[in-house]
């Protein structure tokens, strides 16, 4: 009998740093944001790192009351599509969500991204659990100011791009797509991420400037190029390494993953009360057990319980 106490013990002397590793693993990292062109709740997280340090996220972050840690937690529950009659004017870069209230700020200073009119470009959205679901892109329209907070009619009906069910590769999904060109100045790149394989919709913000469009030696526009490089962030970095992949390089999209023109989103009636919460997590007060992790350990904890009763 000692001989089985003894054994037992230390089959929960075992489990118990993965049980610790699991509980204190807070806020997990199991959904996203565009890194580049980079979204507001990311130049303003812990993990943004000068752009944290900017005017516009310092204002930001003291007017949201705390900074933005769970900065790939931005999600509403329920919303079906129903983007227009949920998420109010004024509040679509923070979902309408308390906890990111701050991104709303209606100034012209934020981390930015340089863009190239009418040039083909890649979204990197850092994600680092793979869902299902159609991103669309919209542009804000010729004539958007960001000293005004942004609206629905700031944005076109349609989106200039979409992508359904693209991999997530080297921790980010990429969808591709060229830009409208005719924009210059400051504009707004609204991103939104409808899952199916969840009911939460993803909303971010990611301020970017377009230069005045080049005209060539006779006059005309000189032929667009691709846009600059995607920027390497904290948040980036670590999704590519939590994320198992098959090889380094990303494969070619297949038709489904590839930005194609969408239409518009159905419309819905206006009586519908907005469902823009935190009861999915779209709060980081909220701590998330992770998956795989989070299963092993409630199963190790079971079998230990079932030996001890056992061999009682």
């Amino acid at each position: 009998m000692t001989a089985h106490r003894t054994a037992t013990a230390a089959a929960v002397a075992a489990a118990a740093p993965l049980l610790l590793l699991t509980w204190a693993a807070g806020p997990a990292r199991a959904h996203g944001a565009p890194t580049n062109p980079v979204s507001r709740v990311v130049a303003c997280s812990p993990e943004g790192g000068a752009d944290n340090r900017t005017a516009a996220c310092r204002a930001a972050i003291a007017a949201n009351g705390a900074p933005f840690t769970a900065w790939d937690n931005l999600r509403v529950a329920g919303v079906g599509g129903r983007d227009r009659q949920v998420i109010p004017d004024g509040k679509l870069c923070s979902g309408n969500l308390p906890a990111y209230k701050g991104l709303d700020l209606a100034r012209a200073d934020w981390p930015s991204t340089r863009l190239t009119p009418g040039a083909s470009f890649t979204l990197s959205y850092s994600s680092t659990i793979p869902h299902t679901g159609t991103f669309k892109l919209y542009l804000s329209k010729p004539g958007y100011d960001p000293s005004k907070p942004l609206t629905w009619s700031d944005l076109p009906t349609k989106p200039f791009a979409t992508a359904t069910d693209p991999a997530l590769v080297n921790g980010a999904y990429r969808i591709r797509a060229t830009l409208p060109s005719d924009r210059t100045g400051r504009q707004m790149l609204y991103t939104i991420w409808q899952n199916t394989s969840t009911t939460d919709t993803y909303y971010s913000c990611s301020d970017v400037v377009f230069p005045a469009a080049a005209r060539g030696a006779g006059g005309g526009r000189t032929a667009p190029t691709e846009a600059p490089a995607a920027r390497t962030t904290a948040p980036a970095r670590a999704a590519a390494k939590a994320t198992p992949t098959k090889s380094a390089a990303a494969p070619s999209p297949t038709p489904s993953a590839v930005a194609t023109p969408s239409a518009a989103p159905a419309s819905a009636p206006d009586d519908l009360a907005p469902a823009a919460d935190s009861s999915s997590g779209g709060s980081g007060s909220l701590p998330l057990v992770a998956g795989a992790g989070g299963a092993a350990a409630l199963l190790l904890t079971v079998g230990v319980a079932f030996t001890l009763r056992r061999r009682r």
